[in-house]
């Protein structure tokens, strides 16, 4: 049975949030594929996991046997967050544009379970798992667009999760979410709502094709 580690970082519920409803409907389409299949799950908006500090950080550096009492406790929850990834056969997650970049929910989370010499590195133990971004955005930062250059969420998560973590990464990006909110953005509500109905049924797609490979090769 296939294992699917699902992320949220949103702050808005689904009802407000084009990443969560996309994710959403991975999700729906990977349990109905995979009934007997396991869902972690995390909202690390809700629930969020804590920033990396000093005392986590140089433990990953120095044998365990080292570790002061504060540094075992702190890097134990490191180990926990990745033994929860490397339990995963996919992931799932919903990483929105804030401010050109990731929640900072999401950034933790990252500091978390980067851990050179484990999951960092070319004897990755996640490396080869497949990983589905939902990159949701309130503009377009599509190539030839205005703001491109712009686009730090998808590069910088291409190079973090395939080069650093070896994960296998996919995108879908639902944009233009405000062309329904923004006034200045009305004449662009066709191309928003095409965007969305784009996202959610790439996000039934890949999560049916997905599942169905993951099982056959069980």
């Amino acid at each position: 049975m296939a294992t699917l580690l699902h992320l949220d970082s949103s702050l808005f519920p689904e009802s407000a949030s084009a990443s969560r409803a996309v994710t959403s409907t991975f999700r729906s389409a990977w349990e109905a594929q995979h009934p007997e299949g396991t869902v972690l799950y995390r909202d690390l908006s809700a629930d969020p996991v804590p920033h990396l500090d000093g005392l986590a950080a140089s433990a990953g550096f120095a044998d365990p046997t080292t570790h002061s009492p504060e540094q075992a406790a702190a890097f134990a929850q490191r180990v926990a967050l990745i033994e929860e990834l490397e339990r995963a056969d996919a992931l799932l997650i919903g990483a929105p544009m804030y401010n050109f970049s990731i929640p900072s929910t999401l950034k933790a989370w990252l500091d978390q379970v980067i851990l050179v010499g484990r999951t960092a590195g070319p004897t990755s133990s996640t490396k080869g798992k497949p990983v589905t971004v939902v990159a949701s955005r309130g503009g377009s930062y599509a190539p030839g667009t205005p703001r491109e250059p712009f686009e730090y969420v998808q590069n910088y998560l291409r190079d973090l999760l395939g080069e650093m973590l070896g994960l296998d990464v996919d995108f879908i990006v639902p944009e233009l979410t405000l062309a329904r909110t923004a006034p200045a953005m009305a004449e662009l509500i066709p191309l928003a709502d095409a965007s969305r109905e784009k996202a959610l049924e790439d996000a039934a797609t890949k999560a049916k094709s997905l599942a169905a490979r993951l099982t056959s090769a069980a």
